[in-house]
């Protein structure tokens, strides 16, 4: 067999290959996931028995990040159903309306930098989404504001604070990054990370200065249609002890979360605190904890799975085959770094999930990036940015879906054409870019 043939046919290639295609025709990434991995390892030669303990034993290298995506689900399900964000909302619609400033793009940058928060300072992910926005939109339609413009910055603020700082979400990226490339014989900490996947953060920035330039000059007309039940509501709301407690919480869930570097046993003390203050009703536990799991369980789900397929991956022995096929068909740095990071944007925007990602490319891209010759540092960017690359423009990932969801609520916010075609050009093109050039700079 020719290595043309032998490069095709390769048994993880095939298992990867399948799973973007299973995900792009929709279907569940739980299910391509687990289909892929027992693809991947029946054609590598593996018996059914061996293949599914391999994929169980892989998924324990995840387990603590799953348990912190539960319990910030938790914590995340706390926060949005409290006063202040509510509150907060409104005297900003206030705000914005008697003064308007003159420029939607300042609007835009505002919303940017609340997504961000929600990454980071309080991490509640896309909870924020569903009450920040809708009460927003006739703000938006006085202003004649391309809901574009508002996508580009939501989907801005839930992708770059975790490719950037080790924080919040960020935590998670980073650690998996960490974790990953140990596990090839990579010693590096959360300090190299994030001493180079700046550079990413950076290029999203570019992406989203272009994108809100271009969008604000578009002025485009919606139709009107709001409650305003909820307008009246949200005008008499007040602030009391309960509410208090959830930015105690938060604060606390923060801190400790930085303090010890562990996110479960951060969301866990902020939980508590809401708890004692009564921001989270003994009574109502129940029911938001399983807001919390619809929120974020089945990314916790995702990542296990990922984890496991990794692993599948990697036992199959046919990864070091692939390298080798791989190394002589790149053409040097050059042609490597484009692969990576073409092949980053193919699966990220099959599973709709950059930290799902990082366990499956990781197994590739450690060995080849070895054998091409590449630095650590260069290996961190590959990584990072291939990783983050299809986040933004992919229809199944929670950065397009969730601000969606917010820009749809009257019905005039196309899923495809207004969030993940927008996004896509206004950050996948620059983090492209970034990733190789930046890769070829490190050496």
């Amino acid at each position: 067999m020719s290595s043309l043939g032998a490069l095709v046919l390769n048994p993880a290639l095939v298992g990867v290959f399948v799973m973007c295609m299973l995900c792009l025709m929709r279907c569940n990434v739980l299910l391509a996931l687990f289909a892929s991995a027992l693809l991947a390892g029946v054609l590598s030669g593996s018996d059914m028995e061996s293949i599914l303990q391999t994929l169980i034993n892989g998924m324990s290298s995840n387990l603590e990040i799953a348990l912190s995506y539960i319990l910030l689900g938790f914590l995340a399900a706390a926060i949005a159903k409290s006063n202040i964000i509510i509150f907060g909302i409104h005297k900003l619609t206030m705000l914005f309306s008697h003064k308007l400033f003159g420029k939607g793009i300042v609007l835009c940058f505002f919303i940017a930098a609340l997504s961000c928060l929600s990454q980071n300072l309080i991490p509640v992910h896309i909870a924020f989404i569903p009450i920040l926005i809708p009460p927003l939109l006739s703000l938006m339609n006085v202003l004649k504001l391309d809901r574009r413009a508002v996508a580009c910055a939501l989907t801005f603020g839930l992708q770059a604070p975790y490719i950037t700082l080790p924080i919040g979400y960020g935590l998670f990226f980073h650690q998996t990054i960490v974790r990953e490339m140990n596990k090839h014989n990579f010693t590096i900490t959360l300090d190299d990370t994030s001493s180079i996947l700046w550079i990413g953060g950076v290029a999203m920035l570019i992406g989203l200065i272009v994108a809100l330039i271009v969008f604000c000059m578009h002025k485009r007309e919606y139709r009107q249609k709001f409650a305003l039940e909820q307008e009246k509501r949200l005008a008499t709301m007040r602030i009391g002890l309960p509410d208090i407690s959830i930015i105690v919480g938060a604060v606390v869930a923060f801190g400790i979360q930085i303090y010890t570097q562990s996110m479960p046993l951060g969301a866990f003390c902020g939980i508590v605190i809401m708890l004692l203050g009564g921001g989270i009703a003994w009574n109502s536990m129940d029911t938001l904890v399983d807001d919390g799991i619809r929120l974020m369980g089945f990314i916790a789900f995702v990542m296990l799975l990922a984890a496991g397929f990794g692993e599948v991956l990697k036992s199959s022995g046919a990864v070091d085959e692939l390298i080798t096929l791989g190394a002589s068909f790149v053409g040097g740095k050059l042609g490597g770094a484009v692969l990576m990071v073409v092949l980053g944007l193919l699966i990220t925007m099959g599973i709709g999930t950059s930290f799902g990602t990082i366990p499956i490319i990781a197994t590739f891209y450690c060995p080849l990036c070895v054998q091409l010759g590449f630095s650590v540092e260069a290996t961190i960017l590959l990584i990072g940015i291939a990783a983050a690359l299809g986040d933004a423009g992919s229809p199944a990932s929670d950065s397009t879906i969730g601000p969606s969801s917010g820009l749809n609520a009257d019905g005039e916010h196309n899923h495809i054409w207004d969030t993940c075609v927008p996004t896509f050009l206004a950050f996948n093109v620059p983090l492209l870019f970034a990733g190789i050039i930046g890769a070829l700079l490190l050496g």
